[in-house]
């Protein structure tokens, strides 16, 4: 008695899925793909030009928007720093200064802004933050101050708010 050739293949998709359950950080190979099909499939604006444009004042407003809604998870650098959970989370935090996130256009970071990216926990904004404050976002990602030049969060630093 033979196996029918349909049955074969889906007892041989699940040993493979099997396969791939083991928790393991993801290498060389899966990693390019997985920025390949963020770049060129899953996220949108590829092609959308950043209407504000780059003054001292925009890189400042930026700043201040992103200190109200993006600094708890990415610090107020935006390179993680006094974030104690960025690193411990699957997928981590990326630094926003990387390599992988600045070769995003414009376009694409304002899409991830507003519409969050999944399963890495980046949340929507979309209703919550006007386009061009997702868009002066941008200009402050792309004018990153070095890493714990601005210190960490009032959240994880001990500090008081409103002092």
């Amino acid at each position: 008695m033979s196996i029918q050739p349909c049955v074969r293949f889906v007892v041989s998709l699940f040993c493979l899925s099997a396969l791939g359950c083991r928790v393991s950080s993801p290498g060389k190979l899966e990693s390019a793909l997985i920025q390949w099909t963020k770049h060129h499939v899953t996220v949108g604006g590829s092609r959308d030009i950043n209407p504000v444009h780059v003054s001292n004042k925009t890189v400042e407003d930026g700043k201040q928007i992103f200190a109200s809604y993006c600094v708890v998870c990415h610090g107020r650098d935006g390179q993680n720093t006094g974030v104690p959970f960025a690193t411990n989370m699957a997928p981590q935090i990326p630094p926003l200064n990387s390599a992988v996130v600045q070769s995003y256009s414009d376009g694409q970071l304002k899409w991830i802004v507003e519409n969050g990216l999944r399963p890495s926990g980046m949340p929507a904004s979309k209703g919550i933050l006007t386009d061009e404050d997702m868009w002066t976002i941008v200009v402050y990602l792309r004018h990153l101050p070095p890493a714990g030049s601005l210190g960490e969060p009032r959240a994880y630093s001990g500090e008081e708010y409103g002092k």
